[in-house]
């Protein structure tokens, strides 16, 4: 039986992971939940796993959900920053699932690595973010860190019983999102609605634009980085539009080792979680003569540049990584209130970019500095844009 903190709980990840959980009482038990606003669901979450502790985000969600719980279930309810590392570091855990979206996954994933608790990374701004710190202090305190994403899990698995210096390259997977076959003038004309429907995986909407730009697999490759302690020019991208080969390895003598699967989250998260074992999820089964083709292409960075930005910005290190990923949550919330085009991604970024002293070898204070320069720059270059 494993003891089970799940940051995140009403998000996508969170959500199939207490799924799994659901499916299998007798491995996982749920001791500690966190999630932002969507009191309703946490309420029926609270109500159905009866954790020991939740956080919320703020005093007034937290009074709310009190008041909604039957005063039967014990479960006690914090909140803010603190109650949020309070949840994080919850000495009943013995892996915590980092699935809260963005940069607000950093803080709580490092207080449970603080406490010595393993990991199931769902959170790759953590890595992007911090990665030097993150990998430094989880070797320090003895903690295992297994990816959860599709690709970084997939590589983690085709990595189990071999040497690391006869890896040649890894190679991450994308699906091309929906504007694959797109032409650059048509993807001036885009929409929210458009850049919201992923033809293979069904995930939050601000991950859900990052695939569409293809910014999902540029912060994807600097999370390998870290996780795979390997240089940028050694981690490459494919698009595979059907979303079966999760992402691969190649060696030395010319091996390549994939894995694959159907598109469904709920596989890497039941492997993370229950590492090194696996056990039976009831999934269907990939059907490698109903799926026929295989198809593998280059991704285009003249049409996507925000791969581009983000391998650019990987390479020179520092606070970059964290300066591109707040602009690029910035543009996005933009883009999500319909308040910029898809296409004014890139340039946005590339400017907070180009304005911005990377420091090298940075402090946790650094890279948050970095992070709160970048959003407010970011934010007045949309506000010029929408006026």
């Amino acid at each position: 039986m494993k003891n089970i903190t799940v940051l995140g709980s009403t998000g996508s990840i969170g959500v199939s992971a207490l799924d799994v959980i659901d499916k299998n009482p007798g491995r996982f038990r749920v001791v500690a939940l966190a999630a932002g606003k969507n009191i309703q669901l946490l309420q029926k979450q609270i109500e159905k796993f009866r954790p020991q502790i939740v956080a919320v985000n703020d005093v007034q969600c937290a009074s709310k959900l009190r008041n909604k719980i039957p005063v039967k279930i014990k479960t006690r309810i914090v909140s803010h920053e603190e109650g949020l590392k309070e949840v994080s570091a919850f000495a009943g855990a013995d892996i915590v699932l980092s699935a809260i979206s963005g940069a607000a996954g950093l803080i709580p994933t490092l207080a449970a690595i603080d406490a010595g608790k393993d990991i199931a990374l769902a959170n790759k701004e953590t890595m992007v973010m911090a990665g030097d710190i993150v990998t430094k202090k989880a070797r320090e305190k003895g903690v295992q860190i297994i990816p959860v994403d599709s690709e970084h899990s997939a590589i983690f698995q085709c990595l189990q019983g071999q040497k690391r210096e006869n890896v040649k390259k890894i190679i991450l997977t994308a699906s091309g999102g929906p504007f694959l076959n797109y032409k650059i003038r048509e993807l001036k004309k885009v929409t929210l609605r458009q850049a919201l429907k992923h033809p293979r995986w069904k995930m939050g909407r601000k991950i859900t634009v990052d695939s569409a730009s293809l910014m999902n697999k540029g912060l994807e490759v600097i999370e390998a980085k870290w996780l795979f302690n390997l240089e940028m020019k050694k981690i490459d991208v494919l698009i595979h539009p059907q979303s079966i080969v999760h992402s691969m390895v190649e060696f030395i003598d010319g091996s390549l080792l994939a894995q694959m699967g159907i598109p469904d989250m709920r596989t890497p998260i039941a492997y993370a979680l229950t590492y090194p074992e696996r056990i039976n999820i009831n999934l269907p089964i990939l059907d490698l003569v109903k799926t026929r083709n295989l198809e593998f292409y280059k991704p285009d960075t003249r049409k996507f540049p925000c791969l581009r930005l983000a391998y650019e910005a990987g390479v020179c290190g520092g606070t970059m990584p964290a300066v591109l990923n707040a602009a690029n949550e910035i543009a996005v919330e933009a883009f999500l209130k319909e308040i910029i085009n898809f296409v004014d991604f890139p340039g946005i970024i590339d400017k907070v970019l180009s304005r911005h002293n990377s420091i090298k070898d940075p402090s946790l204070e650094d890279i948050l500095k970095a992070d709160e320069w970048a959003r407010a720059r970011t934010k007045e270059m949309i506000e010029r844009i929408a006026s």
